[in-house]
């Protein structure tokens, strides 16, 4: 068990974080929802029942969405762009791997490596399509969430008529609820892209060595 732990310790403690912080994203959420609920003289919401609301979803939809749109951008751009003196980079003279491509395959590889065709095309750009795929599904959550609290908001504060999942797709609301999000996540990369040229941190694989000079590309 010691050594599963070591092995995955990584992982655990930031899927750990994960749960802890959404935990606690939905407690305080859920207070908050009482608090707007009474202001308007309405009943306090059980935890159980706040979970499913749109007040919940929204907040976390809207913040999935764009995490799973920095990280499929972030491995995208890092196939094709470089940033000369940045680890986050790939060598300024690598072009693509001898290892990326079925004839170097191996019998520990992956089995859809060592395949040709179509099942091999997708296998090679597997994890963008993937958190793009997540990042797909968390504006679908976003924008079916967002509805039903815009909805809700609107039906305590003026009583108007509820909008659709489209008009609200439509609103600025929605818009401004993503752009807030993914201004801020492209900011947290291109700032670790760019002070990964002259700033270290010792013992992490996402910094160059500290001796290693301002110039060299890649980890």
């Amino acid at each position: 068990m010691r050594r599963w732990l070591w092995f995955n310790g990584l992982s655990l403690v930031t899927f750990g974080a994960f749960v802890v912080f959404l935990v606690l994203q939905s407690v305080f959420g859920w207070q908050v929802r009482n608090e707007e609920l009474a202001q308007f003289g309405q009943a306090a919401d059980t935890y159980w029942h706040y979970l499913g609301t749109g007040h919940f979803g929204e907040a976390v939809f809207e913040n999935w969405e764009s995490e799973f749109l920095q990280m499929g951008s972030y491995v995208l751009l890092t196939a094709y762009l470089v940033q000369r003196g940045s680890p986050e980079s790939k060598p300024l003279n690598q072009d693509d791997r001898a290892e990326d491509y079925p004839d170097q395959a191996t019998a520990h590889s992956p089995g859809p490596s060592r395949q040709r065709g179509l099942v091999q095309v997708v296998y090679r750009n597997s994890l963008s399509i993937t958190l793009f795929g997540f990042f797909a599904l968390s504006i679908l959550g976003h924008a079916l969430a967002g509805t039903a609290e815009y909805n809700e908001q609107q039906a305590l504060q003026s009583g108007a008529d509820p909008v659709t999942v489209v008009e609200f797709l439509a609103s600025p609301t929605f818009w401004f609820q993503s752009m807030q999000n993914w201004q801020s996540e492209f900011l947290a990369v291109g700032s670790l892209i760019v002070l990964s040229i002259v700033l270290r941190q010792h013992g992490s694989p996402q910094s160059k060595p500290v001796t290693a000079p301002h110039s060299q590309t890649g980890a």
